[in-house]
This record gives structure tokens, sequence and C-alpha cells, in this order.
């Protein structure tokens, strides 16, 4: 059973198509090492940065989800607008009076903005801030458009981030620091408890709570944490033991790789990109023998892995075009390629692993470059090909366009981008969220800036406490010396022996779903009652404008 991952819940009668199966290649590691980076990746920052800057509204500081579209705002490019900033600061691409001001204006501005159960007028409720806003009144933008959990606690990293950086004993980088602690003090994380101890995907005033929970391995390990180290509103430190036993369905072995899996790369960035997870590991690592970030690294050689492997026999797949994650693709339609049907989508959740799994071709720059810090030795030979083969169309203003897919060349009206004659298909927009990843992770690979920041935030500190986290920096006197834990088997097992338990969890695991699936399916042709749908795996929501 292939759950498909997305942004949108699936037509009904629509067919979902599984990733073709493949044998796992036998990829040799490169060794680790600090490769420095080329010239190209210094333009990348630069035009990345400026993608933040120039878009950004003056105004009230509300970054747009994507451009030159602009259909709205996502709090989540907000907040990775926030630690965008002070990147450019350090990069002397800006003043940082400059900062200040885009700073407090965007501070302020969410400060002020209303909030309120109301469907209309508001821009957020209990601290949580809708998912998209208007672009000038910040106000929600849609009916459709949910109070998202996971896209405050995006917003909340920019607003810590700008808290500790502004350090200075000066009246208004004072005034930051005390507006980022308002804003993230009245943040009520325990009213989205609806099944205590986890967190609700969000709420609609229409129809009440989200009727999943944050659940499963992904990138809410930072709104747990954020969650966790509240010192108004916490949730109880057992949140996230409750969090880690969901982690059960997601720990084996795909593509060579025993790791604890999220078919898209950004599961395995965002919490990364303001929190340094090398060294330091909770109870669900310390039985593996891995931190997180060892395991980010595991994910994206799994991810080149796939690519080089190519199962759905793709164009351009191989070792330098891999990364698949959440971004725009050509069209909802279904195409003949190489002599059968295949799915194609528009913006979707794309990614392998051991469960939440699609692929249809596309490629997106981000999932490569947000995971440079994990595995640099594969990471800058794979920007440097992509610019070097599709750089003339894919690269431009502010960097790399959102995706591509090479193997999309049919004449039909698409959602979003163009066909270039004998190239493929290539975006037209910018996606903040998928920006922001690319600009903070070359910075944390270059000096650990971000990461450096974050550790001085004290409530940072405290949710990775209460979460059970230990070692490395979080360990006294040990902030800013943190080193990657070398790759290592859990305690007493020799690689062969974990291999083999980590493939007979996977093979457990899928023929547990196996058999409810069969389950339900005897329970519907005994009972022609409709039947309770499982959840979906939760993802980074990015509905699109109807």
């Amino acid at each position: 059973m292939v759950i498909v991952a997305g942004c949108q819940q699936q037509p009904a009668g629509s067919t979902t198509y599984p990733v073709a199966s493949a044998p796992p290649v036998q990829v040799e590691p490169l060794k680790p090492s600090k490769p420095e980076l080329p010239p190209l990746f210094r333009d990348i920052e630069r035009r990345t940065f400026q993608f933040f800057w120039d878009t950004t509204n003056e105004r009230n500081g509300l970054t747009p989800d994507r451009y030159p579209s602009r259909p709205f705002a996502s709090i989540a490019s907000v907040g990775f607008a926030l630690t965008a900033y002070p990147i450019g600061i350090e990069n002397g691409w800006i003043s940082r009076n400059q900062a200040v001001d885009r700073t407090l204006t965007t501070l302020r501005f969410f400060r002020d903005l209303p909030q309120g159960p109301q469907a209309a007028g508001r821009g957020g409720y209990r601290g949580f801030y809708y998912h998209f806003l208007d672009m000038d009144t910040g106000h929600r933008f849609d009916s459709w458009v949910e109070l998202s959990s996971v896209d405050t606690a995006l917003l909340m990293g920019g607003v810590l981030f700008a808290q500790s950086y502004y350090d200075r004993d000066d009246p208004r980088e004072k005034e930051i620091r005390e507006l980022a602690d308002e804003l993230y003090r009245r943040v009520d994380w325990t009213w989205l408890q609806r099944n205590k101890p986890l967190i609700s995907m969000g709420w609609f005033p229409e129809s009440g709570f989200i009727q999943h929970d944050w659940m499963g391995y992904n990138e809410a390990m930072l709104l747990y944490v954020l969650a966790l180290g509240s010192p108004t509103h916490p949730v109880e430190p057992e949140t996230w033991q409750v969090w880690a036993r969901t982690y059960n369905n997601s720990w084996g072995v795909f593509q060579g790789e025993e790791y604890l899996a999220f078919g898209p790369l950004f599961g395995h960035q965002y919490s990364h990109v303001w929190i340094d997870f090398r060294g330091i590991q909770d109870q669900y690592m310390r039985e593996r023998g891995i931190d997180y970030f060892e395991n980010s690294r595991r994910a994206a050689y799994a991810h080149r892995a796939y690519a080089i492997a190519n199962p759905m026999k793709w164009k351009d797949y191989g070792p330098e075009v891999w990364g698949l994650t959440a971004s725009d693709g050509p069209q909802q339609t279904l195409q003949e390629y190489r002599g059968e049907q295949r799915q194609f989508r528009h913006y979707s959740a794309r990614g392998v692993g051991l469960a939440d799994t699609f692929d249809d071709g596309t490629i997106a720059p981000t999932a490569a470059l947000g995971s440079l810090p994990f595995a640099p030795e594969i990471v800058i030979p794979s920007a440097l090909e992509m610019h070097k083969r599709y750089g003339e169309f894919l690269y431009s203003s502010y960097g790399f366009l959102d995706a591509f897919n090479p193997s999309f060349e049919y004449d039909i009206p698409l959602k979003t981008g163009r066909i270039v004659p004998g190239e493929g298909w290539v975006a037209s927009d910018y996606i903040g969220i998928d920006q922001g990843p690319i600009l903070t992770m070359i910075a944390n690979y270059r000096n650990e800036f971000v990461w450096n920041v974050m550790k001085r935030n004290p409530y940072i500190r405290a949710g990775l406490e209460r979460a059970g986290f230990q070692g490395g920096w979080l360990s006294p006197g040990e902030a800013g010396k943190a080193e990657p834990a070398k790759p290592q088997t859990p305690a007493g097992k020799d690689a062969a022996t974990a291999r083999a338990l980590g493939e007979a969890e996977s093979r457990a695991t899928r023929a547990a779903q196996a058999q409810q699936q069969q389950a339900q399916q005897q329970a519907q042709q005994q009972n022609p009652q409709p039947q309770p749908q499982p959840a979906p795996a939760p993802q980074q929501k990015q509905p699109e404008s109807p």
C-alpha cells in the first residue's frame, strides 16, 4: 500500500500510481568531509537572499508564498525571511539598521493583527496564525485556509531567531526581543491538543479542529520542541515520548540506508534549519545509536541511490540529478509514458521512502541544496550539475526556480510553469518555503550561523531538554562545540545484524499494513456502509487557491 503524500485531498475516484519497486543500488559512499564551496554557492546565496528582501511587503513584513505569482503571504515564508535578514547582515548585503527596520515592521504587524474565532477579518486565534494571509491586510486569505500549527511553528522559528540575534543594548533591538517574546508566549499550544498529548494539525472556524494530529516522523519536530519550551502554555514532557512512539512505521531500510524515513526531504530539513541536532539524542535515537543529523544524511543518500536506480525510468535521474520534496509540478493529469499511464501533479509533496511515496519525475533543487550540511560530498556536485545542465532556463534572478521535470513534454494546458522544447517542464515561480532551506542551510554549512544563534535561545534549549535530549552542545559548557555524531549501529549490534533487523521491521510493518487493508476491504464487502478512511500521512500543507 503506497501512502500518497499530497497537499490536497485526491478527488473521488482518482487512482494512485505507486512508485515501481527496485532492489537497492549498491552505491559506494564518498568519504565524509567538508569540501570548500565553489563560487556558484555564493551566487546562489545572494540571489536567494534577494528573494526574501525584494518580494516581502515593506509596509507589513509579509513574505509571499510564491513569486512572481504572489497570490498571498505564507507565515512559514515569513519565518524564513526573519532568519534571512541577519544572513544578509553577516554577508554585507544589507545594513543592520535596514534589517532592524524590516524585522520591527514584521513583528509589530503580527502583534497587532486582529485575533479571534471569527471566520473573516482575523489573522489568527489563540496565538496561532492562518497558513496564508492577504498580502496587504494580513487577514485570513480565504475559507479554505486553516489555522496552522506547523506553519505557526515555522514562523516562530524565525521570531525566536530574531530574538536571539538582535542582542545589542539598543532601544530598537530591545523592542525586537520583547516583541518576539510576546508573540511566542501567547501561542496556546495546549489548545490544539484535541487528542492529548499529541497536537492537531490545525483548526477551521467553520468546522473546528482538524481531525489529524501530528504523528509519525516529519517536520513537526520543531513544533513539538517549541510547544515543550513554552513558558506560558507548555505541553507535558510525555508529549515527545508519545510522538516518538508513532515513528514505528517509519524506521527501516530503504535503498541500502537504515534510517527513520519520511518521503519528501523537507521533513528531514525544516527543523534542522534552526536546531543543530549533531551529537544530541532523545531516547529514540539513543536506542538506535545515531542522531537526527545522521538520520538526515542517510535520507539524502537514499534519495540519491533511488535516483540512480530510477525504477520508473524518468529522464535524467542519476547521481547528480536527484531529490524529491514538496514542490510545484506541471499539472494534475494522466499521461502515457514509456507505454504505461503515469500520474503527474501540480503542487504536491513528492518523496520516496518506506511509506509516504510519490514520484512523477519532478525534481526540486531545494531537495538537494537543503541537504548540504548533511552530505556536502553529494550535494555540491548535484548543484553544479543542475546549474550547468539546466541553468539557462532554471536559474534566474532569485536562484533556482522551484522545480523541473525533463520527462514532461506533453502539449496540454499547464497549471503552472512552461515547456522548454527538448528539455521538458520547468517552474515559473519561486516558493518561499523552498527558498528558505537553500539559504539557511548554506549559512549553516559555512559557519553554523543559524544553529549557533539559536543555541543561545533559552526556549529552544528548554524544549529540547524537556523532550529528553542530552549530550553534545546541551551539556554544560558545550554550546557551540557540537560535532557530528559518527555513524553507528545500536549498542551490541554489528552493521549486518542492524541492517537485517531494520529490514525485518520494514517487512513486518508492510505486512501489518497489508493485513489492515485486507480487513478493511473485507469489511466493506460485508457491509456496504461507508467506512472511515485512514488518516493521510502528515505533510507540510500547501493548498493552492481554487
